[in-house]
């Protein structure tokens, strides 16, 4: 399976100013850029992620969103959703992200990836939409995009393959995963097999609930 990136998107010192928050600014507004841009262990060159206890870390190093997706919701707002206004760091074509696999690999430029998770909407995100509801909307639609984490550095560029390398056999997609985590946690148990592709932050709560879901059927 193969995809392409259609831009690749970086917040740089252009932080969205948050008004009586704290802290008082964000890196969702991505831009793309041009050229080549190296790819670190914990996100790309020229990358901002402020709100270190939501954002970034190993397991969120780099955000990607889908143009059809990304196509869907400028329908359903009528307006243009440029490269970036998910905050994401690549915008993809020929992914289904939705129904991308916990833990599998996409080889970009010379850069290597892992999926580790779908996104879950925040508060600032509708702030910097303008849409109140965004987040309740967000999670309903459930095409949250996909966090990935870095198993190689290298360098990605627009218009670079994205190709699938390796997929887990577990079959527990990004939006799977989501809804479980979410709105359906009675499942919880059903992420055992695909708890160690998570980004480690969130794997001992996980984990936790995990286990007295198991215990409570005993």
């Amino acid at each position: 399976m193969s995809g392409r990136v259609e831009a690749v998107c970086v917040s740089g010192s252009d932080l969205l100013p948050l008004p009586d928050k704290r802290p008082d600014r964000s890196g969702i507004d991505k831009r793309p850029v041009t050229g080549r841009v190296a790819v670190h262990e914990l996100g790309l060159d020229g990358d901002v992620q402020v709100n270190r206890r939501h954002h970034g870390g190993e397991g969120q190093a780099v955000y990607a969103y889908a143009q059809d997706d990304a196509d869907w919701w400028a329908a359903e707002l009528d307006r243009e959703l440029l490269p970036g206004r998910f905050g994401e760091n690549l915008r993809t074509t020929g992914l289904d992200l939705r129904g991308a696999v916990l833990g599998e690999r996409w080889s970009i430029g010379t850069a290597l990836f892992e999926v580790t998770a779908g996104r879950t909407p925040c508060a600032n995100f509708a702030r910097f939409w303008g849409v109140p509801d965004l987040v309740k909307r967000f999670a309903a639609h459930g095409a949250t995009g996909a966090y990935l984490r870095v198993l190689q550095t290298g360098e990605v560029g627009a218009g670079d393959p994205v190709e699938v390398v390796a997929r887990p056999g577990h079959g527990i997609t990004v939006e799977t995963a989501f809804r479980i985590a979410t709105t359906q946690q009675s499942r919880l148990p059903e992420l055992v097999p695909a708890l160690h592709h998570l980004p480690v932050k969130d794997q001992p709560k996980l984990q936790a609930k995990i286990d007295r879901r198991l215990a409570a059927r005993v």
